[in-house]
């Protein structure tokens, strides 16, 4: 007992050193920036919060530059999508040696999977269910980053998303508000450390606040309206994860919200945010984000931008609409001196935590840029996660793993592009250094087998939408032979080989910001090779690439094996070549729902239930709640994802089945490998709180998950530890608290196939 009481003293003597040390410095940063705000004119403040595009910066040139002026001027607080250790520095002399106050610049990049080592994208990130791997990740490309001189991420991106016609839920992580939660977490973790000033870690800028993935129709940028028992429940979650992670910025979304866009919008940038939350950090606009609230319809600029400053805003990113009209609206009233101050506080904050004021040159050592980017080692990591990430969805008979013998033809539009491989939003990257399936194949392999390689389609028949599907460096390299020719070819080298390997689906930029689609199958053009090759009656294994949930019935239906490999980053070519032959045994989990058609979206596991639910297992029931023409099923549920070996469950075991009050419930379940192959299962626990009081709640929830490994044929029991804070939600009110009552307890390898026990709460 004196053991552990001398535990628990040493513990509190730790806590009470680490948060005098936390007060101390806090106090030495507001001194200073204090004295520093004392010393600045009214322009400089505002400067101060203007955030514009770095143009190019022509090496030798930057003081004389349009952009090198306004910096000199003092009218600039950061640039971002500057590339270079060479460039950064030189526009960061100007603001340090030729301005009046010698301020330093922040600088910042969309690195959001990676830097010039690129991993899969966020979506795919997702399912490995890995928090440590999502970590590692964020850590690698803050350290690359820093070391070509940026400071400063737009990432993570945490909107949850239920529609997968929205482009950009390629960006985020899935349906799930408990699970984007735990991955913001890890995320802003990788990217900030545990220390700010040292020059490898980098200031993240979590976004897009808020509600951003529940545009209307799927379509970027258009209108969110939702209660706030839902913004709450099921969408803002994963926001405060990352907040109280400690995320040192924000960025305000496009959307309205409550018909009010999210830029101008006081209720989330300041009630919520800084009231509810305590965010202490600085908020930036998207790109014109100010400026597009003139087609929404709420002024012309200097309005928009003082209703901007008004509801919290510190940062104007692009449009400089706070740089040419706060002076005006400060004299005519509109805004605030002391809204100024807080902004630019805000700031500069930003810009002391990061260590710049000390050594504003700190990220800017050249012997880094060398040798700390796009290593061997992080190119090994990226592999593995990215192996990580593939989901298995189909493999009938076993086809896969694939042997290292025979011949193997791979065929498709996807198979040998390596520029599509890193996928969307991989601005730092260097296309020539990814690996194409191809590559990593005939790597892997070797001379054990033969691989045979033909194009066997165009992405789509519509050559205009091929070239918008291919923007930005990722050109698919139309073939201008008839179709039917190109299909002739594939077929004639699947007719020499044991098995046939297809890489289709979506093009990288298919998905991504401003890549809505309102079909989500695989284009017509692919689905007829597909239909070509399996006429062969060779096994065919579809590779699939993609950026959102697909409609895979038909596919799913037909092919024998399906293996999802979202965009896996520079390394795919050999992260994919591993998995299908078996070097790594797959172990992804989908985190969203994959549906039957478009016409069932939005669809999401944690749906609430109606007044006249369909009976589980049934389809059609007239004056139920379900569809003419296809079943509520999903093809694919959340969570869910096969492996080379199989994962049986047993019972659920509960500590006790009647609680009351605090006490702590532990659920347990032993999970078996039943395969011959050694792999990786995630068991999820989910919840259900049977009967509301205060409102309905849904079927189930996820509330926990453990990925475990067991080699063939082992066994394991897996625990989970139950408090009322998971059973806690918010009500109708929107106060945070649970109710008592009857609960489910479900734990399985998805959303849909669990094993449940029931257990009473009362408080």
């Amino acid at each position: 007992m004196k053991k552990v009481q001398r535990v628990l003293t040493g513990l509190m003597l730790v806590f009470t050193l680490h948060a005098a040390a936390q007060t101390s410095t806090d106090a030495k940063m507001k001194t200073f920036i204090d004295a520093l705000m004392k010393k600045m004119t009214l322009d400089e403040k505002i400067g101060q919060l203007n955030l514009p595009g770095s143009g190019d910066i022509v090496t030798g040139q930057a003081s004389n530059s349009d952009i090198g002026k306004k910096i000199k001027e003092g009218k600039v607080g950061g640039l971002f999508n500057i590339k270079s250790v060479e460039k950064i520095r030189a526009v960061q002399k100007v603001a340090v040696e030729e301005s009046r106050l010698k301020i330093p610049m922040i600088f910042g990049m969309d690195v959001i999977h990676g830097y010039e080592t690129v991993f899969p994208i966020p979506l795919g990130l997702s399912c490995t269910w890995d928090m440590n791997a999502i970590e590692r990740s964020a850590r690698v490309a803050a350290t690359e980053a820093s070391a070509d001189g940026i400071n400063w991420t737009f990432s993570p991106m945490v909107d949850v998303a239920r529609d997968p016609r929205w482009g950009r839920i390629a960006e985020g992580n899935g349906e799930d508000a408990y699970l984007g939660g735990e991955i913001a977490k890890a995320m802003v973790k990788g990217y900030q450390g545990n220390d700010l000033t040292k020059n490898n870690t980098i200031l993240s800028c979590v976004k897009h606040y808020a509600m951003y993935g529940a545009a209307e129709a799927g379509r970027d940028y258009n209108t969110t309206d939702m209660s706030r028992v839902r913004m709450f429940n099921e969408y803002l979650p994963p926001y405060k994860a990352a907040i109280d992670a400690g995320a040192g910025s924000i960025m305000a979304s496009f959307n309205e919200v409550d018909g009010i866009p999210a830029t101008a919008n006081k209720f989330l940038m300041t009630d919520v945010l800084r009231k509810m939350w305590g965010f202490k950090g600085f908020v930036v606009t998207d790109y014109t984000g100010i400026n597009e609230m003139i087609d929404h319809g709420l002024g012309d600029l200097q309005t928009v931008s003082a209703k901007a400053l008004n509801a919290g805003i510190d940062m104007d990113m692009v449009g400089e609409g706070f740089l040419t009209t706060l002076k005006k609206s400060l004299a005519e009233g509109k805004v605030t001196l002391q809204q100024i101050d807080a902004a630019c506080r805000t700031i500069l904050e930003a810009k002391y935590k990061l260590g710049l004021f000390d050594d504003p040159y700190k990220y800017c050592d050249a012997n880094r840029a060398k040798t700390e980017v796009f290593t061997d080692a992080n190119r090994k990591e990226a592999r593995a996660i990215a192996a990580q990430s593939f989901v298995l969805l189909k493999n009938a008979g076993s086809i896969l793993p694939l042997q290292k013998n025979g011949t193997i033809a791979l065929v498709g539009p996807l198979a040998d592009n390596k520029e599509n491989m890193p996928g969307t939003w991989s601005v730092a990257a260097n296309f020539s250094k990814a690996t194409s399936v191809l590559t990593g194949l005939k790597e892997v392999v070797g001379d054990k087998a033969k691989i045979l390689y033909a194009k066997g389609a165009n992405l789509d028949y519509d050559k205009a939408f091929v070239e918008r599907a291919g923007m930005f460096g990722k050109d698919l390299k139309w073939d201008n032979r008839p179709a039917a020719e190109i299909i002739q070819e594939a077929v004639n080298i699947a007719n020499q080989a044991d098995v046939v390997v297809a890489a289709v689906g979506e093009s990288a930029e298919m998905s991504g910001e401003c890549s809505s689609r309102s079909d989500i199958q695989i284009p017509e053009a692919q689905k007829d090779l597909i239909k070509a090759l399996l006429k062969t009656g060779k096994p065919v294994v579809l590779v699939l690439f993609t950026g959102r949930p697909l409609a895979l019935k038909w596919e799913n239906d037909n092919v024998p094996a399906i293996l999802n490999v979202w965009f896996g980053g520079s390394e795919a070519g050999y992260a994919i070549a591993d998995v299908l032959f078996g070097d790594v045994n797959p172990s992804g989990k989908l985190t969203t729902t994959f549906p039957q058609n478009v016409g069932q979206v939005p669809i999401y596991y944690n749906h609430k239930n109606t007044g006249r639910p369909l009976q589980d297992g049934k389809w059609f029931s007239k004056f139920r709640s379900n569809y003419l023409d296809v079943s509520n099923d999903p093809v694919y549920p959340f969570g869910y994802g096969l492996g080379y070996s199989g994962f049986s469950y047993s019972d659920v075991k509960l500590s006790n089945t009647s609680l009351k009050g605090n006490q702590t419930l532990t659920a347990s379940i032993t999970v078996t490998n039943t395969g011959k192959y050694d792999g990786k299962e995630t068991v999820q626990l989910y919840l259900r709180d049977v009967v509301g009081i205060s409102m309905t709640r849904p079927v189930k929830e996820l509330k926990g998950f453990q990925k475990i490994e067991l080699k063939a044929g082992e066994s394991k029991t897996v625990n989970f530890s139950i408090t009322t804070n998971d059973l806690k939600f918010y009500n109708p009110d929107l106060k945070y608290d649970w109710e008592p009552g009857e609960f489910q307890v479900m734990i399985g390898g998805n959303s849909r196939d669990v094993k449940t026990a029931t257990v009473n709460w009362v408080k």
